[in-house]
């Protein structure tokens, strides 16, 4: 995955003091928008591999092979730590890092296809608290669409949520999510998981 190059120049987060750890997601976009899960998953063991060296653990990864996007979800307390991780495994640097909440975890059923949708609400226009409630929403409405709504992860600073779920369309996805509450994703992605 060395030859891969990545689109814009990532940008440093300053980084955080803490006592405990957080979670982020880092977003990598891949140049020409095609990337392959086996790749990841080899960069991913690479990121494993000097993760205690940066007081970093990789958790899981999806891969959305057709557009070129990979999302990475990590917990340590310093976010530049993500970034010294992956530059000395494998130098594919995240193109953006979010620093998340995440809600509850329900189980995956692998009968459909995984999806990652995004919401962009701007810059403090979201709580981890209205998150939580719109996703109750959501699962109460999922089963009217075949849809099971995985997890969550919201980040209040700058508004951006992600939602993982099962699904057989991205289609489904958006209808659950508008009838729940109306807030329809800036984009769904097909994507792989790995860990």
């Amino acid at each position: 995955m060395a030859a891969v190059q990545f689109i814009g120049n990532p940008v440093f987060s300053q980084t955080i003091n803490a006592d405990s750890n957080k979670l982020y997601i880092d977003v990598h976009q891949v140049e020409g928008g095609k990337v392959k899960f086996a790749d990841v998953a080899a960069a991913h063991a690479k990121d494993v591999a000097v993760q205690g060296k940066y007081g970093v653990k990789f958790l899981k990864y999806w891969v959305d092979e057709s557009h070129g996007m990979i999302y990475c979800l990590s917990s340590t307390s310093d976010t530049n730590a993500i970034y010294k991780a992956h530059k000395e495994a494998h130098g594919l640097l995240p193109k953006q890092v979010l620093q998340v909440k995440d809600g509850p975890e329900a189980l995956i059923g692998g009968k459909t296809d995984m999806y990652i949708d995004i919401h962009s609400l701007g810059a403090g226009n979201v709580t981890a608290k209205d998150v939580e409630a719109a996703h109750k929403k959501d699962v109460a409405v999922q089963g009217k669409y075949g849809v099971n709504f995985i997890n969550y992860w919201v980040d209040e600073k700058k508004g951006i949520i992600l939602c993982l779920s099962e699904a057989a369309n991205a289609d489904s996805i958006v209808h659950a999510h508008k009838e729940a509450h109306g807030l329809v994703p800036v984009s769904v992605s097909k994507v792989k998981q790995g860990q």
